[in-house]
């Protein structure tokens, strides 16, 4: 697969399992360059890419989940097309979710949302996060051998944002059965070779979420819905309902399936490294840097899409207005003029915590922390129970000779499955 000015990145399902060597080609030919089949800018430069996203003035993050499909409801024409952004921003896919959201409306939201993710509650839902695991864990490590996505990544990940967000004991099963079980990736958002976006496929989480705060401003109970429900803008107005719905929606979705990959990435590197396994069994200290090396190396999100209002450059390039860009997290964080070896992996690299994985600027993930929290407690269970760790051969073969699948998208990165093996349980 050379020639690389021929593959449609959006389309070309060879791209899923191994993006990098189309990643370094592109940066290698210009870290700011224009793809031929969909007319996308792709940002492929780490410093090129914190430019676009400190930059909300000049790009818009209207279309940051769709990029170009279905693409602009109307022609981009003119020095400025900020009043048609405006104008027709409603009818793009997930448009009334926060990462589309520009400053001062983004601004407003993110402060609901910041409501919940106060150092106090993620201190809090921490303490339940090593319950959750070992509970999970008890019935996952029996067998010795299991598939980690299904067995544990989805269920743990799911439980700890709803315990985050204070969903009632009694309703969790619920949510495990309508939303851990729910389809693949695959039919999702940034499907390859599916053109369709559903405008918002979150109407479970809508429904439930929307009868959590219309009962908590009815009946107060002093719980963490209720918090959510009481909550304010900044200038103290008290929002729409839908309006604490979608925020609370959007953590709940984009921070489960995010942190399923995260994790997974995690476990395939500590079962399939044996010497990073034995580092981080023997100094715990280690773990904090490794989860870091592991969002550089694999960054659950590939990248992130932005629209230019007015004319101007990036990288010395020109970016007319009405250019759609794709910022491309998992280029960046392999950039060598930022990053030593970036093919490597370095358990000890010093400048890791420089990396795109949660993004950058205004819209940094909001979730980073109670991502690294999950990752952490994880890693520290699961080693404390077990006495080693193995990629399963049965399924995924030899070490020389590796079978992993990738979800399917341009959006995320990460495996659809994970099956392991391990030693002794504690």
């Amino acid at each position: 697969m050379d020639d690389f000015e021929s593959i449609d990145f959006f389309r070309d399902e060879r791209l899923v399992a191994d993006p990098y060597p189309y990643f370094d080609a592109l940066r290698g030919q210009c870290p700011v360059r224009r793809e031929s089949h969909h007319d996308v800018m792709m940002v492929t430069g780490y410093d090129e890419a914190v430019q676009v996203y400190n930059d909300t003035e000049t790009f818009s993050s209207c279309l940051s989940v769709s990029g170009p499909f279905p693409g602009f409801p109307v022609p981009l024409e003119g020095d400025d097309v900020s009043a048609l952004i405006e104008e027709h921003r409603d009818a793009l896919p997930m448009s009334d979710q926060l990462p589309t959201l520009d400053p001062p409306k983004h601004t407003d939201h993110r402060a609901l949302l910041m409501r919940l993710i106060t150092p106090k509650r993620l201190k809090e839902n921490e303490a339940s996060m090593w319950h959750l695991a070992d509970s999970l864990l008890d019935g996952f490590l029996a067998p010795g051998e299991g598939e980690f996505i299904g067995g544990f990544a989805g269920p743990f990940t799911l439980l700890v944002i709803a315990d985050l967000l204070g969903v009632p004991e009694e309703d969790r099963a619920e949510f495990t059965d309508r939303l851990q079980n729910r389809p693949s990736t695959e039919a999702g958002v940034g499907s390859t070779g599916d053109d369709s976006m559903h405008h918002s496929p979150l109407e479970f989480l809508y429904g439930r979420f929307a009868e959590y705060i219309a009962e908590r401003r009815r009946e107060p109970r002093g719980d963490v819905l209720t918090g959510l429900a009481s909550a304010t803008f900044p200038d103290g107005s008290t929002p729409e309902v839908a309006d604490v719905v979608r925020v609370a929606a959007n953590l709940f979705a984009a921070g489960q399936e995010t942190t399923v990959r995260l994790l997974s990435t995690a476990l395939r590197i500590i079962a399939e490294q044996p010497d990073v396994q034995r580092l981080l069994r023997t100094e715990r200290d280690r773990i904090p840097n490794f989860v870091e090396e592991a969002l550089r190396a694999e960054s659950p999100v590939k990248g992130d899409f932005r629209l230019s209002r007015v004319a101007t450059t990036v990288g010395g390039v020109d970016i007319p207005a009405g250019t759609t860009l794709m910022v491309l997290n998992g280029a960046a964080n392999r950039d060598p003029r930022q990053f030593e070896d970036p093919g490597g992996f370095d358990v000890r690299r010093a400048n890791v915590r420089r990396h795109l994985a949660f993004g950058r600027g205004v819209h940094t993930c909001p979730g980073a922390p109670l991502a690294r929290a999950e990752a952490r407690v994880t890693i520290e269970r699961i080693l404390d129970r077990t006495t080693d760790i193995r990629i399963a051969e049965s399924v995924h073969g030899p070490a020389d000779a590796r079978r992993f699948q990738y979800v399917p998208t341009f959006i995320l990165r990460g495996l659809t499955h994970l099956n392991l093996e391990w030693g002794e349980v504690r």
